[in-house]
């Protein structure tokens, strides 16, 4: 069923590369696996202000490197760098290896899969409707540049007896193609009802035939600007005809004052 497929690991060495890049035998394979998944807990938890996308790990020669993709990277760098160095000593302690950590910026966080639910999530755990924090970051999405997007909602929404899904669309969504660049994520909502489970789709194009990246689509609102040079008035309009008389009318009134 393509339905359950998982977006990501359906493309992986398509149009995505794996978050960990790294070889191990067969016997450290777990030992490492675990490693990083603590990484990225701790990273979630201490980076929570910081609006983090993902995160790369790398293990080159008894190293490791570390990529952070936010759209906030001055609140990880902290004043004169002490944040990151701190973040830096913390990691080196908990995977026991030189860590080198680089920061890089989501130049578009209104169509990151990633940060769309996380800040959906964050709404519904200030008693936002989620219909409205839903339509809201799809709106904010399409106009940013996606050609597609995809949301789900699951568990007790609007504090309701019983868990239902609701899910809502606008345009594109190509889940079955695989050339189709598709960014997949999930996020969780701690309410006091109980956890409520987001999904989020994002289409972003397809791959190109010599396996480039396309250009990243303009937004609504630059073609908009680029269509309509800045100064110049897209049509003329007419006079608007309200409250004139008509031509016949207009004649005869200074006859009959003649008369």
């Amino acid at each position: 069923m393509g339905q359950k497929v998982h977006p990501t690991g359906f493309r992986l060495a398509v149009t995505r590369n794996w978050n960990s890049r790294w070889f191990a035998e067969d016997a450290d394979f777990g030992t490492m696996l675990a490693e990083d998944i603590r990484v990225r807990e701790y990273l979630k938890r201490k980076l929570k202000a910081a609006s983090v996308g993902r995160v790369l790990i790398e293990r080159p020669a008894k190293n490791a490197r570390i990529t952070v993709f936010s759209a906030r990277p001055g609140v990880i760098i902290g004043k004169g760098g002490d944040d990151i160095d701190a973040l830096k000593s913390d990691l080196q302690r908990l995977m026991g290896v030189p860590v080198h950590v680089n920061i890089e910026e989501i130049r578009k966080p209104e169509v990151d899969a990633q940060l769309i639910a996380d800040s959906i999530a964050q709404q519904l755990e200030k008693r936002i409707m989620f219909r409205r924090a839903m339509k809201r970051a799809m709106q904010n999405a399409m106009r940013a540049g996606a050609q597609g997007i995809k949301v789900a909602a699951s568990g007790r929404l609007n504090g309701i007896e019983i868990a239902r899904t609701e899910w809502y669309r606008e345009g594109r969504v190509p889940l079955h193609t695989l050339r189709a660049i598709i960014d997949y994520a999930t996020s969780e909502a701690q309410t006091t009802y109980g956890i409520i489970g987001i999904k989020v789709w994002v289409y972003k194009g397809d791959l190109l035939p010599n396996g480039e990246m396309p250009a990243e689509a303009p937004s609504r609102d630059e073609e908009r600007r680029a269509r309509r040079p800045r100064g110049e008035r897209t049509e003329q309009r007419r006079p608007s005809r309200r409250g004139r008389k008509p031509a016949a009318a207009a004649e005869a009134a200074p006859a009959a004052e003649g008369e």
